[in-house]
């Protein structure tokens, strides 16, 4: 018989990779002049934040589902105001790709994740440049410039939007962790929304209003409702099970469905927009890139279990091994056997993000964050 677990476990993967394929290509969709005609990146997602936002109040305040954590002024304004003006960037810039660029190209720009997070870090000083990492970074680079090189439709301008939410986001991910976990926060995905979402919206409500308010005015585009409501739901889905994902399953296992999930939306979106064709350049210069973020993650990886294995009898270490693979099975209680990149303080920011974050997932890094200041407070207690 199939172990319920293990079942439940990649159900949930497969719920995840399902959503989040889908919320991409239904955002590619709306907001595509050729498909429903809806350009306004910026609205859309002024939409989204306002009914996350509505429903972590309501969860927050209302159902009382989480409590609040005890958040002053000082931190609101030092922490997530930042954060969430990154954030708005991040999902701005990244939206509105989609109008100049195709959904497989997206993806696999999207392989510069972990470059730019590792410079955002090193320059921002929670984290050292090593030459094994450095040439992991390099080859991720060459792979994406052959990628971008054998674009049939490459765009110059949705090129750089999609470049800049790529960097805007990883900035995100270090002040995440840089301010958030020096105020000793832990921030779970319901929270998250209910502070962030707010503040989101606020900071993309003014270059809605210079930029996309005038045009929305005299078009002739009609609200469908239905159409917004479910983008929305999906939206809003997709986050929930990222936090249930994360809590049932190790980091190895996320990569690899974050991997299965972007080379299944490459395939997918071929089909469902012909205007996205791929060629084989693309295919090499991605398949190049991705062979760079699978021997980061390793090194990472490799990094953090070694410095938390000491010296110990053989019968120990594997049993340390055991557990940092195995994750408990709710993912709303403190876990002691957290994942294998976040459980140290050696995995510093980069190991926050060593997952592709799309800017479909504005909680990834809030709701891990949590596991790093309970696995780093243990660590030192030790």
């Amino acid at each position: 018989m199939i172990n319920k677990s293990l079942f439940l476990t990649y159900l949930y993967l497969l719920i995840y990779i399902l959503l989040s394929s889908g919320v991409i290509l239904y955002n590619k969709w709306v907001l595509s002049p050729k498909y429903f005609n809806f350009p306004f990146p910026i609205t859309l997602t002024m939409i989204h934040m306002g009914f996350s936002g509505a429903v972590a109040f309501l969860l927050v305040r209302v159902l009382k589902v989480v409590a609040p954590v005890k958040m002053t002024f000082e931190i609101y304004a030092t922490c997530v105001i930042p954060i969430s003006a990154f954030f708005a960037s991040s999902l701005w810039f990244g939206n509105t790709a989609y109008l100049h660029i195709s959904v497989a190209f997206i993806q696999m720009l999207k392989a510069l994740m972990p470059v730019a997070t590792l410079i955002m870090a090193v320059l921002c000083g929670t984290d050292k440049l090593r030459w094994d990492v450095f040439l992991n970074m390099l080859l991720v680079s060459v792979g994406v410039v052959i990628s971008s090189y054998g674009e049939i439709h490459f765009n110059v301008v949705g090129t750089l939007y999609q470049c800049t939410g790529i960097f805007a986001e990883a900035l995100r991910l270090v002040l995440t962790q840089v301010l958030l976990q020096k105020k000793g926060l832990t921030l779970n995905p319901i929270t998250s929304l209910y502070y962030i979402a707010p503040c989101s919206f606020a900071f993309l409500f003014v270059p809605w209003y210079f930029l996309e308010k005038t045009g929305m005015e005299v078009s002739q585009i009609q609200f469908n409702f239905w159409i917004f409501f479910s983008n929305t739901v999906c939206a809003l889905a997709l986050n929930f099970s990222i936090f249930l994902v994360i809590g049932r399953t190790g980091a190895v296992t996320i990569r690899v469905g974050g991997v299965l999930k972007d080379w299944i939306l490459i395939a997918l979106s071929t089909v469902i927009f012909p205007e996205s064709a791929i060629t084989g350049l693309n295919i090499i210069g991605y398949a190049i890139a991705l062979c760079g973020v699978v021997m980061y993650n390793y090194i990472k990886v490799k990094d953090v279990k070694a410095s938390q294995l000491p010296p110990d009898s053989i019968p120990e270490r594997m049993t340390k091994d055991w557990r940092m693979e195995k994750k408990s099975s709710n993912p709303f209680a403190p876990d002691d056997n957290i994942d294998d990149d976040t459980s140290s303080g050696a995995g510093k920011v980069s190991s926050i993000s060593d997952m592709n974050v799309d800017e479909e997932m504005p909680l990834m890094a809030s709701s891990r964050l949590s596991h790093i200041g309970r696995s780093q407070l243990s660590s030192r207690d030790a």
